[in-house]
């Protein structure tokens, strides 16, 4: 499996950096809420991009900026008209958008040409979304507006990033903040993961028949759900309570509340019990619609299984070679940006088994 692979590469890159910081001592404090988060960026450019990954990787960076400036906007008091004054934030938008359309032009010019060349692009996003958009000029007989235009391909990109970069790095913190805090079930996974592939590289297989590692998982994602609130909009008369709804209306489902209500997870449920997962998510509440950390229904987050085997690949290598545990320099303070985020990263003591 290609991408198996990518998450292989991009994982071991990641753990000789941390090999070097602990090998003099045999253990060291690291904040691995950048790592992870890098981990995450460069494998979801190496899953978009392929050969073109580096980019990849270039284009993202721009877009986490463009967020994060977005964020920055969202935050100042409204005023009409602001955001087409030129102002300095407004003027590293624009410049942001002019960066990310000529990369992605180069990466689009590469890939058409190898195209015509005869050279097969269809091993990653890019080129699976490239081949579907010539295909349908082709069926259009040669049609200027048909395919995808260059706005189009840089929104895709964004849809990559959000669903496939914020949703693994912010999995994997909380799990190995969790995991810090509780050595037992820290223990148990890594019990499991030896047990299933030894030493060896972690392989598909295996990592779906990790079960102590899915219900952690699981329960990671319970009390940090990637993001916390969802937005819908109803198209149907809909009752909600004793109230009955009308089209056009825009209601908000607060995951992480679902997530801890005690009605629907019991008195323990503001507490780390991943057993609670023990026979499936489908007995772990009341409720059909009670664990919605990737949303629910057609819209729900298409990065999920791309996330869950990243984030398996990544824990399971991590638990080959490392024990941690939570720095006392460690402050608890999750911070919502375009997900829930460690606002003073996640320094852990790695100790090499």
């Amino acid at each position: 499996m290609a991408l198996q692979q990518e998450f292989y590469v991009s994982c071991n890159d990641m753990i000789c950096k941390w090999e070097q910081m602990v090998s003099s001592k045999g253990s060291c404090e690291v904040d691995v809420w950048p790592y992870l988060d890098n981990l995450s960026g460069d494998v979801i450019s190496r899953a978009a991009f392929g050969s073109n990954f580096q980019e990849g990787k270039k284009i993202f960076k721009l877009q986490k900026e463009q967020i994060a400036l977005a964020m920055k906007f969202l935050q100042q008091v409204y005023i009409p008209g602001l955001r087409f004054m030129p102002t300095k934030t407004n003027k590293r938008m624009k410049e942001i958008d002019h960066e990310m359309r000529v990369l992605v032009n180069n990466i689009i010019t590469k890939r058409e040409n190898q195209m015509k060349s005869g050279q097969t692009c269809n091993e990653d996003l890019l080129g699976i979304l490239l081949e579907s958009s010539l295909k349908e000029v082709q069926d259009e007989g040669g049609k200027k507006n048909a395919g995808l235009t260059i706005e189009e391909v840089v929104e895709e990109c964004k849809v990559f990033y959000l669903a496939g970069r914020d949703t693994t790095s912010v999995l994997l913190v909380w799990a190995m903040v969790l995991l810090g805090k509780h050595l037992d079930w820290q223990a148990r996974a890594r019990d499991e993961v030896l047990q299933v592939f030894g030493n060896s590289k972690p392989d598909f297989n295996g990592l779906n028949n990790l079960k102590v590692m899915t219900m952690i998982l699981n329960e990671v994602l319970r009390l940090y759900p990637p993001v916390i609130l969802m937005y819908r909009m109803i198209h149907k008369p809909t009752k909600v309570g004793n109230a009955l709804l009308p089209p056009g209306v825009q209601i908000s489902i607060p995951t992480m509340f679902v997530h801890i209500d005690p009605k629907l997870w019991g008195e323990d449920a503001l507490d780390f019990n991943p057993e609670r997962f023990s026979e499936g998510i489908a007995k772990a509440t009341e409720g059909r619609v009670s664990y919605i950390p990737f949303g629910w229904g057609p819209r729900i987050c298409i990065g999920q299984n791309f996330a869950m085997l990243e984030v398996k690949m990544a824990l399971a290598m991590i638990l080959q070679r490392y024990s941690f545990e939570l720095s006392p320099t460690y402050s608890h303070a999750p911070f919502l940006v375009t997900s829930l985020q460690p606002q003073h990263g996640a320094p852990v003591i790695l100790r090499k088994i």
